[in-house]
C-alpha cells in the first residue's frame, strides 16, 4: 500500500492545535521549543492560549501550522514511523515547507524563520484592502481561468488555488475577484464566497514577496528530501535542491495546483494520503479527487495510535 504524507495550508491553523501532541509526547514538545527559539518569541502560547484573530495574522499562522505540522511528523517517528514510509511528501502552500521539513531538506528553525519572512512579504506586498481572494464552487479550472481573465479587464485576476474538481480560488485586485464573484453565478457556479484573507496570495500582486523568498532562500541550506516532493506548482516530483528553491519562489505568485497534484500521486499508485498536522481540509479535497483513496489524519495522541495500531 503506497502512501503520501501531505501537510495543511493557511485556513487550517486553530488555538489548541498541537497541544495535546506536546503534553503527551517530548518530541513533539521539543520542536514546538525549538520553533520558540528560532523566532525568539513564544509561539507556542500564542497557538495555545493567544486569540484566533493574532494567530490568523499570516506571519503567525505559517510558522505555527508549520510547527504543529512537524510536531505530529517527529510524534509518528518516536512511535516507529518514517518520513521514507511515504513515496511522496506534499503541502498545500506554506504546507510546502512543512513537507520539507518532514523529509529533511530544511532544518526546522530554518524553516520558521523562512515562514516568519514569507508571511511578512506576502503581507507587505499590496496594502490591506486592495487585494481579494474568492472561492469559485462547482466550476472546473478551465471555467475559472476563463472567468478570471474576463473579469480582470486589464486587472490583475487569476486563479490561485486548483483544490479540486470543484473547488478553485481566485485571487487578485479587490474590485476584479469582487467582479469575478459575481459573474461566476452567471456562468452556474453554485457558489462564489469572498474569503476572509488578508492578501492576494498566489497573485502576480505577490511579486515583491517572490524577491524576498528568492533572496532569504539562497542563504539557507537545503538537502535533497528524503523521498520526492510533489510541488504545487509542477504538479510533479521533484528532489533538486536548487530546483526546489526555484519553485518555492515560482509558488509566491503562482498557482497551486493541488487537484493535479493529488492525481500524479493517485496514478503513481498512492493508495492512502496522511494529513499531518492541524484540520482536515486536505483530505476532503483528496477525496473528491482520488474517490478510492483512503484519508488519514494525524493531528491529536488518538490519531497517532490508529495510524499505528
Amino acid at each position: 500500500m503506497s502512501r503520501a504524507f501531505i501537510f495543511p495550508g493557511q485556513g487550517s491553523q486553530a488555538i489548541g492545535m498541537g497541544r495535546e501532541l506536546a503534553e503527551a509526547y517530548p518530541a513533539a514538545r521539543a520542536v514546538f521549543d525549538e520553533v520558540d527559539d528560532a523566532l525568539g518569541a513564544k509561539l507556542s502560547a500564542l497557538i495555545w492560549e493567544g486569540d484566533a484573530e493574532t494567530l490568523t495574522l499570516t506571519e503567525n499562522a505559517q510558522p505555527a501550522l508549520m510547527a504543529t505540522s512537524l510536531a505530529a511528523m517527529r510524534v509518528l517517528e518516536a512511535e516507529g514511523a518514517s518520513v521514507t514510509d511515504a513515496a511522496f511528501v506534499a503541502g498545500h502552500s506554506l504546507g510546502e515547507y512543512s513537507a520539507l521539513a518532514a523529509a529533511g531538506a530544511l532544518g526546522i528553525a530554518d524553516c520558521a524563520r523562512l515562514l516568519r519572512i514569507r508571511g511578512r512579504a506576502m503581507q507587505d506586498a499590496v496594502p490591506v484592502g486592495q487585494g481579494a481572494m474568492a472561492a469559485i464552487l462547482g466550476l472546473d479550472i478551465e471555467a475559472v481561468q476563463a472567468l478570471a481573465a474576463e473579469a480582470a479587464e486589464g486587472a490583475v485576476c487569476q486563479a490561485a488555488n486548483d483544490n479540486d474538481p470543484a473547488q478553485v480560488v481566485i485571487s487578485g485586485e479587490k474590485a476584479a475577484v469582487e467582479r469575478a464573484a459575481a459573474l461566476a453565478k452567471e456562468k452556474g457556479a453554485k457558489r462564489a464566497l469572498m474569503l476572509p484573507v488578508s492578501a492576494p496570495f498566489h497573485s502576480a500582486l505577490m511579486q515583491p514577496a517572490a524577491q524576498v523568498m528568492r533572496d532569504a532562500l539562497a542563504e539557507v541550506p537545503m538537502q535533497a528530501p528524503a523521498v520526492p516532493l510533489v510541488a504545487n506548482v509542477r504538479a510533479e516530483a521533484v528532489s533538486d535542491p536548487d530546483e526546489i528553491r526555484a519553485l518555492l519562489v515560482e509558488q509566491v505568485t503562482g498557482a497551486v495546483r493541488w487537484r493535479e497534484s493529488v492525481a500524479f500521486m493517485a496514478d503513481k499508485g498512492v493508495t492512502q494520503f496522511w494529513e499531518i498536522g492541524a484540520g482536515k481540509a486536505l483530505s476532503g479535497m483528496v477525496r473528491r479527487i482520488a474517490k478510492e483513496a483512503e484519508t488519514r489524519n494525524i493531528g491529536v495522541p488518538g490519531d497517532v495510535a490508529a495510524a499505528l495500531g
